[in-house]
């Protein structure tokens, strides 16, 4: 089995900024109110004619420019998502012909916010196996259009943006471990309920606004704060590395405070931990991979570091990746 790694990260936020104060003429929040419990301060909205291919093709695109390697060597692109353009075709083909990756399979991939992790286990396979040599992973999301405006619980929490990586064999590091899991007995805390075969849109629906995305917060954050612990865990005790070990933690950006007691529970220092919620809120599939790449592109990883990173999400979802970061080991 080949060694897999990440060979270069890229990644897309649209131009509009929609700060807080935005908000106070829409529903009954401020920005305090916000700040104090998430730790968002502002996030990127999609234009009204971007979709999650148009996002992935920018971000796939910079990725690829970052490997130096051409759209026409990919063998395959995945794209995480719950916020697909439409329900057919998939989006990975898309944005596939967007980039001009033409030669390449292409499939999405939905575990919600869980999505660039559980991408790049499945891209991962492809490549160890020696099917593939060159696997494109972006996450991508537009939640902006669906959100309910009028519900202060969710729709202040949700950014759009895309990260990608390109994966591809190395001779040391890469990749060391993968934890991933789901438990479908949470499947409505987080949840769109209508458009799909259980609750086919109607007229109905659409007046009901079943169309927009639910949450209870509360539960979910239990259940955060619990799993993230657990699967971070996991994917130390398979790479074999202990906590103090870890040069980087990118944990999923859904809430400040659960972040931090990610930090918390694994010893590490906030200085080790990248955040961008503050800037961007919670990107979902997106948030993990455009951490990943703002980190990478300022300097902050360097060959042989140690990156963890942990995710959770609708279904529910959760997973963990420990990977040796070394890009220029190939």
């Amino acid at each position: 089995m080949k060694k897999v790694g990440i060979w270069g990260t890229g990644s897309y936020l649209p131009e509009r900024v929609m700060t807080n104060k935005e908000f106070e003429s829409m529903v009954d929040t401020s920005d305090e109110w916000i700040v104090t419990r998430t730790g968002i301060r502002e996030r990127r909205v999609a234009a009204p004619e971007e979709a999650v291919s148009d996002l992935s093709a920018i971000a796939g695109a910079r990725a690829l420019e970052a490997a130096g390697v051409a759209p026409e060597e990919v063998d395959l692109v995945i794209v995480g998502s719950c916020t697909f353009d439409t329900y057919l075709p998939a989006s990975a083909c898309l944005a596939a012909e967007k980039m001009g990756a033409r030669r390449a399979a292409a499939f999405d991939l939905e575990t919600a916010c869980t999505s660039f992790i559980y991408g790049c286990a499945v891209g991962a396979q492809f490549i160890a196996t020696g099917m593939y040599r060159h696997v494109l992973v972006i996450g991508a999301e537009v939640l902006s259009k669906f959100l309910d405006y009028r519900d202060r619980n969710t729709c202040v929490l949700f950014g759009d943006g895309a990260g990608a990586a390109l994966l591809g064999p190395v001779e040391e590091g890469g990749f060391k471990a993968f934890d991933l899991g789901a438990d479908g007995s949470g499947g409505e805390l987080i949840t769109v309920p209508a458009g799909g075969s259980r609750m086919p849109a109607s007229a109905a629906t659409l007046e009901e606004g079943q169309h927009y995305v639910k949450m209870n917060g509360k539960e979910v954050y239990k259940f955060a704060v619990r799993v993230i612990g657990d699967a971070s865990q996991k994917a130390l005790d398979g790479a074999g590395w202990r906590q103090e070990e870890i040069d980087m933690l990118i944990p999923h950006q859904a809430n400040l405070r659960i972040i931090e007691s990610a930090a918390k529970k694994l010893g590490l220092s906030m200085e080790k931990v990248a955040v961008n919620l503050d800037r961007c809120g919670n990107m979902s599939a997106a948030s993990i991979p455009v951490a990943l790449d703002e980190v990478v592109r300022a300097g902050k990883v360097k060959t042989g570091d140690r990156l963890l990173m942990v995710g959770f999400g609708s279904g529910l979802t959760w997973g963990s990746m420990a990977i040796e970061w070394n890009p220029g080991q190939r």
